[in-house]
């Protein structure tokens, strides 16, 4: 098993792509903290976990919370022992707005989950890593972080900046035993992209657009998640991994 005796925690784990994640993780050995602000759904998790013979644990976090963010990690040393894998996946669209039509509310929400609770969690896991000499950590960007799209500026720019800030932290942690990489989805099926499939014929534009022609599934990126988590990437960091069928070259 890949992650056999890691301990991971996963934000954003009550559905979709932290779900599958943790379902995966768990599948190859990992013990997995499932956090997230729903906690009917993250406690749904865990329990799907342990009906599959793993072992898990859900802690309600709120990733835009720096307090919040620093119990989580706390409750994770405490109560796994070590930090092995962290993968900072919580993240929001927001409202699909031109960008002089946002409030400055708006802007804050997406970018300080998005982005600032990328910070948040390489902030506090860190220094437990470093000073195991250990570790790895996974950061959720997406295709729209690599090219514009119109209405969502928040949120490419949140997401390009998990990019860049992906890159800053493997250069200032390696040296440390840590590495750092990021995942970046296309078009997935998770309820982020629920508002889209409302309208039949942006959706049918919209999920063929990429070399493959169909949507992706929360699944196929976990499988990209587990291989940066593990020792199969041991010489891969500062790198964001495409999940997005050729979204990009299209």
């Amino acid at each position: 098993m890949r992650l056999d005796k890691r301990n991971a925690i996963i934000t954003g784990g009550a559905s979709g792509i932290g779900r599958a994640t943790a379902l995966l993780m768990a599948k190859e050995g990992a013990s997995v903290l499932v956090c997230d602000r729903n906690q009917k759904q993250g406690e749904e998790t865990v329990r799907l976990i342990e009906a599959g013979g793993g072992e898990a644990l859900f802690h309600e976090v709120d990733v835009a919370k720096e307090e919040s963010v620093k119990r989580v990690i706390s409750y994770a040393e405490h109560n796994l022992g070590s930090i092995d894998v962290l993968f900072n996946n919580a993240g929001v669209g927001g409202e699909e707005k031109k960008l002089h039509e946002l409030t400055e509310e708006e802007w804050d929400y997406v970018v300080d989950i998005n982005l600032k609770g990328v910070f948040f969690g390489l902030k506090h896991a860190v220094p437990f890593m470093m000073e195991q000499k250990k570790g790895t950590i996974i950061n959720t960007s997406s295709l729209l972080g690599f090219k514009g799209k119109k209405r969502v500026g928040p949120y490419n720019a949140s997401k390009s900046g998990v990019v860049t800030l992906t890159k800053n932290a493997a250069l200032e942690y390696g040296r440390y035993g840590v590495r750092v990489n990021a995942v970046a989805p296309g078009v997935i099926d998770t309820a982020i992209v629920d508002g889209w499939k409302q309208d039949e014929r942006k959706w049918e534009l919209i999920s063929a657009a990429n070399a493959m022609g169909r949507i992706g599934k929360p699944e196929e990126v976990a499988e990209a998640v587990v291989f940066l988590a593990s020792d199969q990437s041991s010489y891969i960091t500062g790198e964001t991994l495409m999940v997005d069928g050729g979204g990009l070259t299209f």
